[in-house]
């Protein structure tokens, strides 16, 4: 147990220090689904309604890869289809960030060393900050549970909700337990947790509705709907015993790495590299090639995949009804005005942007995270400007995306054109509504420059604007947040693509909006202190 001591003070330690941000993540987690519920009442209040939405939409494989299966005809079946999957995602994205903030990132800025000076075990910071991440996961349980009964849905159901999302949160916290172990550094940590998450995403949507049943089992995204909460049938309780049993294996294999490597170092070596360097890396930008390609090289392929996946189920869109009330409803809330297809990829397209925004995020905060390993210091200490250095990190920022959504788009366009024997016809819109998003992803990236460069210690809030974005976008008209809200997103002002008409006003207007943002973070960071 000597390597526990500790233990204690350091749990009061980190809800110290995520008083504020966990508790945003915990009633933005919960307000969501509970909300939903609220909204479908009124717009499904009959079981008639119910039914036709579920023999139609829910019988889908297009929509089952989009949102995930239907179980039942309730209020909270319906909920659970729709908010189930994107709430899934969240929770894993708010356990990997929360493990790896308190872990490696402690360790790579040297307060672990100082922390390690002290009484503390050697497995104490690991063992609180998975402690705290997983009481958060059941806090949040807890408030589901009780906010879905409070609003009159089945007790059991919103038992099965509530303990789906907390061992979501319980499987990715043994995912970032044995993340932080592998590297030197919190970025690459991030990365890989992160890409276990869309990992688990992707299978999900192969399970689900892209044909390979077998998928959904290998993902804790697919576990929680494979509960089948608020179903016909009744739940699945014994679902939960898997994230036990991976949260059992990862967290073991966790703390055998960490009892085996030194303090900042990881369990994989890095390379040694050559004994002189390229000519290339005798620029700021061929150094940051060197930095970014990488990441881009791997969001490039996750989202070409997920591109390939939308498309290959798009044509089972075509078989929906379109005589509905109620499905024209629905079609209007994906973003749809003209066809079902095109409904559906200028909806797929638009989840590809926003993802994509998050490898926006993470290239333009590459100059935070050299700037706080203070490995920009030498680079400037030469001939060197900030704003060429600079500039050399928001490149990827802004190019980044353009290429990530171009192979995304071809990927879906490409497939879904192949499946219906017209690749030269389909592609082009598709691959259209793939690229139409990019002036919103740069506005993304114009909010991270500008928090970078004018408030370096608020970096982390441009990850709460993509989640605004993911929210808004998915969820805002179901909620029916007011219109100035929805506003705030630049998704909301891209035209739906390609079932709308293409409008080149808001797309100016995002673009002038970045380059202002882009250009009050250069001007702040040329005026302000490093480090």
């Amino acid at each position: 147990m000597k390597g526990l001591v500790g233990t204690v003070p350091l749990i009061r330690l980190i809800l110290r220090r995520e008083r504020l941000r966990l508790s945003i993540w915990l009633l933005v987690l919960t307000l969501i689904p509970v909300q939903t519920a609220n909204a479908f009442k009124a717009l499904y209040p009959t079981e008639a309604s119910r039914e036709l939405l579920v023999n139609t939409v829910g019988a889908n494989p297009a929509f089952a890869a989009l949102l995930g299966p239907i179980f039942g005809t309730s209020i909270g079946a319906v909920t659970a289809w729709r908010v189930g999957v994107i709430g899934t995602l969240l929770v894993g994205l708010m356990a990997v960030l929360t493990v790896i903030r308190h872990t490696r990132e402690e360790e790579e800025t040297g307060r672990r060393e100082l922390l390690g000076a002290t009484v503390v075990g050697r497995h104490a910071p690991l063992t609180a900050a998975l402690l705290v991440t997983v009481g958060a996961g059941l806090v949040l349980g807890l408030m589901l549970t009780g906010g879905f009964v409070g609003v009159g849905l089945d007790t059991g159901g919103s038992v099965a909700f509530g303990l789906g999302f907390a061992a979501t949160a319980l499987a990715f916290t043994a995912v970032a337990a044995v993340a932080v172990q592998l590297t030197e550094g919190a970025g690459a940590a991030r990365g890989i947790a992160v890409a276990t998450v869309g990992a688990a995403f992707v299978l999900r949507m192969l399970g689900d509705g892209g044909g390979v049943p077998w998928a959904s089992w290998l993902s804790p995204i697919g576990w929680f709907t494979q509960l089948r909460s608020f179903a016909n049938t009744g739940e699945r309780w014994w679902v939960l015993l898997l994230p036990m049993g991976l949260a059992v294996i990862l967290g073991s294999v966790g703390y055998l790495l960490s009892a085996r490597r030194d303090v900042g170092a990881g369990a994989l070596a890095p390379r040694p590299g050559p004994a002189q360097a390229a000519s290339t890396l005798g620029s700021p930008f061929g150094l940051a090639v060197r930095l970014q390609r990488g990441g881009l090289l791997a969001w490039s392929l996750g989202l070409a995949v997920l591109g390939v996946v939308y498309g290959s189920v798009g044509d089972s869109i075509g078989d929906l009804l379109t005589d509905s009330p109620q499905l024209s409803e629905i079609f209007e809330l994906l973003g749809g005005e003209q066809g079902i297809t095109d409904a559906y990829f200028a909806a797929a397209m638009a989840i590809l942007a926003t993802i994509a925004s998050a490898y926006t995020i993470r290239a333009a905060l590459r100059l935070r995270v050299e700037e706080e390993g203070q490995l920009c210091e030498p680079v400037l200490a030469t001939a060197v400007p900030r704003r060429k250095w600079a500039w050399s990190h928001l490149l990827f920022a802004l190019a980044g995306p353009v290429l990530i959504l171009a192979i995304a788009g071809l990927g879906a366009g490409v497939t879904y054109g192949a499946i219906v024997g017209d690749v030269a016809g389909e592609m082009p819109g598709v691959l259209g509504a793939a690229l139409i998003q990019v002036p919103a992803v740069w506005v993304v990236a114009g909010v991270a420059a500008a928090l970078y460069g004018l408030a370096p210690r608020f970096t982390s809030m441009s990850w709460g604007v993509l989640v605004a974005c993911l929210v808004f976008g998915q969820l805002g008209e179901i909620l029916q947040f007011p219109q100035w809200l929805l506003n705030l997103s630049p998704f909301t002002h891209i035209p739906d693509l390609p079932a709308a008409g293409f409008t080149v006003a808001p797309l100016l207007w995002l673009a002038a909006i970045a380059a202002l943002l882009l250009f009050a973070g250069l001007s702040g960071f040329q005026r302000r202190d490093i480090g």
